[in-house]
């Protein structure tokens, strides 16, 4: 692989402004780097994974409409097949099948790192006291974060072939170190 974190960061910083999408790469690429381990066996290359989680929607906020086919273009003409391929497969409208354990791990870490990330903001205890049980319970009120697409967290789920809480546990344990930089602190307590 080339392509280097530095390079894909300023691609990222290039096409995406908002700290809330910068703060879900992150994760993501958080994630990612974890799932390598658990999920890649021992050839996996954390690096890649973790680009793959950074990458994933680099192009979202500049063009919506055409997400991802700016990222994976860019990553095509920079050589990275694998990465543009996982990122392709993980926007399941597109219909590519996912091929990889890179391509199962993105679909299934996406977008429940983004609802986890939900979850934690209204949670006084943010991460630090947040539990499968929990997340799981919001997962069914779908008026709880409504954008969250909840059958590309089964279709990832199904493809991994793992129990929910044990994938909703592992996602929870690789961002708690992070929670400050990731900003899953929690709300602040209610005024009384």
């Amino acid at each position: 692989m080339s392509l280097t974190r530095e390079t894909a960061w300023e691609k990222l910083r290039e096409w995406t402004q908002s700290e809330a999408l910068l703060r879900h790469a992150r994760g993501v690429e958080i994630v990612m780097r974890a799932a390598a381990r658990r999920y890649g066996g021992e050839d996996a290359d954390a690096d890649v994974w973790g680009l793959a989680g950074l990458l994933h929607d680099a192009d979202y906020e500049k063009w919506p409409e055409e997400h991802p086919s700016h990222v994976v273009a860019w990553l095509r003409e920079e050589g990275e097949e694998d990465l543009a391929y996982a990122i392709s497969a993980h926007y399941t409208r597109w219909g590519n099948p996912c091929r990889s354990m890179m391509d199962k791990a993105l679909l299934a870490c996406d977008e429940l790192t983004g609802f986890i990330g939900a979850c934690c903001l209204v949670r006084p205890g943010g991460i630090r006291s947040l539990a499968p049980k929990s997340v799981k319970k919001k997962l069914k009120d779908l008026r709880f974060a409504a954008k969250v697409d909840r059958s590309e967290i089964q279709a990832g789920i199904d493809l991994l072939e793992v129990d929910l809480s044990d994938h909703v546990a592992f996602i929870i344990d690789a961002l708690r170190p992070h929670a400050e930089e990731l900003g899953l602190e929690g709300s602040p307590p209610a005024a009384s």
